[in-house]
């Protein structure tokens, strides 16, 4: 079975790549043709083939899919949060008029291939952990609050009415083992923001690399599915960040951020908690609980985690003053506004809804 992969050489592009790979498939990996993406094609499995394609083309969409005749197509490549936020009509392009261009060029096939399409739960828009019912289920009404969970939602609408087969998958708080992933300030400055009372449903990425894998052949056409981990992923966001530092040696290294204003439907961001149960049954993609994942994370930084742990003072000195709400004076958090601060305003526009 030969799989397309868009957006390939992203974090969930990767490990997806990998798993079609280790499960035999033909898989063609397609990305922008720029230099780090050039470099991590090097590192690719073994048969796996690089193609390389700007999806905002049309017309290099429409020989892409023509030369490679998928049986199967999973579409990865977004704009993603926070970067989203200072390019609007990029996003637009990328993420609506890209998934666009290659719904048309599928449906021109001899034989359309399965359309699996990456979307997130960004879709529901801001969720009160405090005013909300329940769980995210499938059929929990969208309500995007930035242009991340609107490019979204255009691109389900999109996929729902081509004439494909066609299977949406989206995702929880996609989180890694990867070391790297964690020492990058800009993200320690995004989760700042976030109200630390949040709910949150996080998924290992190889879990996430496995639901794309199986739906490109399970029974799941016509469905829309939620990607989380078990579980054992259930969080508050404060959490997440300090018990990933604290298995890498960083006890205490992460500073509080600020709860949520329980009063305020608008000032919290797109997560909950999920129920991800039909996915489980038809996808089987479970396979690492958070606990495995903090002890895998340990025994990846071994005896560096003593050095970490002396510099675990300094490090929480240093993300405190560069969190966003330091010396502002707020008792509750302001995710948008802190975004908007910080990139630029992450509400849709008109045009986007």
């Amino acid at each position: 079975m030969t799989v397309l992969v868009t957006g390939a050489f992203g974090l969930v592009g990767s490990a997806t790549v990998k798993r079609l790979a280790a499960d035999g498939r033909r898989v063609v990996a397609t990305d922008l043709d720029v230099p780090a993406n050039r470099k991590a094609a090097a590192a690719l499995p073994a048969g796996v083939e690089a193609r390389y394609a700007d999806l905002t083309d049309a017309a290099a969409v429409a020989n892409l899919v023509s030369a490679v005749e998928p049986e199967a197509i999973v579409h990865l490549a977004a704009v993603i949060p926070p970067f989203i936020y200072m390019n609007k009509p990029l996003a637009r392009r990328v993420n609506v008029d890209g998934t666009a261009n290659l719904l048309r060029a599928a449906e021109k096939q001899a034989t359309p291939p399965r359309f699996v399409l990456a979307s997130s739960i960004a879709v529901y828009g801001s969720r009160n952990p405090h005013t909300v019912e329940g769980v995210l289920t499938p059929d929990t009404p969208t309500n995007p609050a930035d242009i991340y969970g609107a490019n979204k939602v255009k691109a389900e609408k999109l996929v729902r009415e081509a004439n494909l087969d066609w299977t949406i998958l989206r995702l929880g708080g996609v989180l890694t083992v990867d070391l790297g992933a964690y020492t990058k300030l800009d993200n320690a400055y995004f989760e700042g923001l976030l109200p630390t009372d949040g709910r949150l449903q996080t998924v290992d990425v190889r879990d996430v690399a496995w639901a794309f894998g199986a739906a490109t052949t399970a029974p799941v056409i016509g469905e829309t599915l939620l990607i989380g981990g078990d579980d054992t992923h259930r969080h508050v966001q404060g959490d997440v960040a300090s018990a990933m530092a604290a298995a890498m040696g960083l006890v205490g290294g992460v500073p509080a951020g600020l709860k949520g204003d329980p009063k305020s439907d608008g000032d919290w961001f797109n997560t909950d908690w999920m129920d991800s149960s039909r996915a489980q049954e038809v996808l089987g993609h479970q396979h690492y609980s958070w606990p495995d994942m903090l002890t895998e994370t340990a025994e990846k930084i071994g005896w560096k985690r003593y050095l970490l742990r002396a510099t675990a003072p300094l490090a929480h000195q240093l993300l405190k003053r560069r969190a966003p709400y330091y010396g502002t004076g707020k008792i509750y958090a302001d995710p948008w506004g802190a975004i908007a601060e910080k990139w630029a305003d992450p509400r849709p526009e008109a045009e986007d809804l």
